[in-house]
């Protein structure tokens, strides 16, 4: 006897359904994810004074994170697909909200012979450690995180969810910056600490009850949802099948390759990798100098919550154009020009950092379209990867592509630190920004056509 046919559930509801029960989470995540990075942008205010800092000091500590980024990505991005995105994210959380309490600590941590070692005094070393070890703790997250959702959403629906789960990059500045000011604020001297060693301290908790509501209710795909009927499950199913299936004869799909050779030969990875390079120079390069670049526009040098909500502006701006961006891009469906332009927008706000010294209603402009701009093109920019990866291919492809990326990260505020000493002004760095933002664009209008080949493991 054979069992009666489900009802075909409605896919829309089907797919809203699973955003409600995955993004929120994953939003929430990143927000603390983000704000333990980042949070060194607003320490910085109090902590290079009281250490005695220079500007490069400071710059390469921060960019020094995307080195351990870099070295730990590919890896922890296999290791997702080997023991499953719930535990494997978890680790992740709850690993780099102990390294970021431990900034509190910077300057006491007994390192023995290594800072003379190195040419450092101790305190500078702790500081370039710490950030190396952060990088390397929170390796994997973000690219596991977009993995995981295609896990889920077919490609015509995955440009919302990105956005959305991406607009935490805003969301984090936007409550993070007031946040991180107000704790400066109203922690200075408690206890005798000082109001930057309780804003790494505070701020890293909340990663670590994320970690734990991560092992506790994420699960690691559509088989493991308790929460989806057996007919949903099989439509999610049958649909990311389908879609691929779809990819894969339309394009072309070359046979007989393995997954990390397939990842690492593909020149679209690679020009993709440059692509969110130029992405990751200048998201970094403007953040972790944002409080600095608004508390020169004329504030005074302890009004840290002014700063926190001057900060603000730009992000939010930032989030609002990213949601309606990726919104526009699933609707057509087309995602290059959609980078492109975004690309263009944060050149633009870089090109007008250069001239408009500390004019301060033109400084926030050109701070929000720098912002709108690459929050913009990051939300589109990662429908294109994953709509010709397949498999271990990537896994591997978008941690590469990530991972490569990110360094930029290190350049960005390394090369604004270094300019600042020199030149004791930034416009020269903002330019070289500029430049190879404009670089990106040109590339992925050139180089990434429509109907790219899939790349797949055996």
């Amino acid at each position: 006897m054979t069992s009666p046919a489900l009802p075909t559930p409605d896919e829309a509801a089907t797919f809203r359904r699973i955003g409600w029960r995955l993004l929120p989470l994953l939003f929430t995540c990143y927000i603390v994810a983000y704000l333990d990075r980042v949070n060194v942008g607003f320490a910085k205010l109090q902590m290079v004074g009281e250490l005695g800092w220079s500007d490069a000091v400071y710059g390469f500590g921060a960019g020094i994170f995307f080195l351990g980024y870099f070295l730990f990505e590919v890896p922890s991005n296999l290791l997702l697909m080997r023991v499953g995105a719930r535990r494997w994210i978890a680790r992740i959380m709850i690993t780099w909200a102990l390294v970021s309490a431990s900034f509190a600590f910077v300057d006491g941590i007994p390192w023995g012979p290594l800072p003379a070692l190195f040419g450092v005094t101790p305190d500078v070393f702790g500081f370039y450690t710490l950030r190396l070890l952060l990088g390397m703790a929170e390796a994997g997250f973000f690219p596991g995180i977009v993995l995981y959702l295609t896990y889920w959403f077919p490609a015509d629906r995955r440009g919302r969810a990105y956005a959305k789960f991406m607009t935490a990059v805003a969301v984090a500045n936007v409550l993070g910056a007031p946040l991180s000011g107000f704790i400066m604020d109203a922690f200075e001297g408690v206890n005798g600490w000082a109001g930057w060693r309780w804003l790494f301290v505070l701020e890293s908790a909340p990663s670590l009850v994320m970690g734990i509501a991560v092992l506790l209710f994420l699960p690691d795909g559509p088989a493991q949802a308790r929460w989806l009927g057996e007919a949903e499950r099989t439509l999610v199913l049958a649909r990311l099948a389908a879609d691929d299936a779809a990819s894969a004869t339309a394009s072309g799909v070359r046979a007989g390759h393995g997954g990390l050779r397939a990842a690492f030969g593909s020149g679209r990875v690679w020009a993709l990798a440059f692509v969110y390079f130029t992405l990751a120079v200048a998201l970094y390069g403007v953040n972790f100098w944002m409080p600095t670049i608004i508390q020169e526009l004329g504030l005074d040098r302890t009004a840290y919550l002014q700063v926190g909500l001057l900060s603000m502006i730009p992000w939010g701006i930032a989030g609002a154009s990213m949601l309606w961006w990726g919104q526009h891009s699933d609707r057509t469906g087309e995602r290059r020009w959609h980078v492109t332009a975004a690309l263009l927008c944060t050149t633009t706000g870089l090109a007008l950092l250069a001239v408009v010294g500390t004019h301060v209603v033109a400084s926030l402009v050109a701070l929000s379209l720098v912002a709108a701009g690459v929050l913009s093109s990051m939300s589109t920019f990662w429908s294109i990867p994953t709509s010709f990866l397949r498999g271990s291919a990537a896994a591997a492809g978008i941690a590469w592509i990530n991972s490569i990326g990110n360094l930029g990260g290190h350049f960005g505020p390394d090369l604004i630190g270094r300019v600042r000493v020199a030149t004791g002004s930034s416009a020269v760095a903002f330019v070289a920004l500029a430049l190879l933002g404009l670089t990106g664009a040109v590339v992925i209008a050139t180089i990434m056509r429509p109907h790219t080949s899939a790349v797949t493991p055996n």
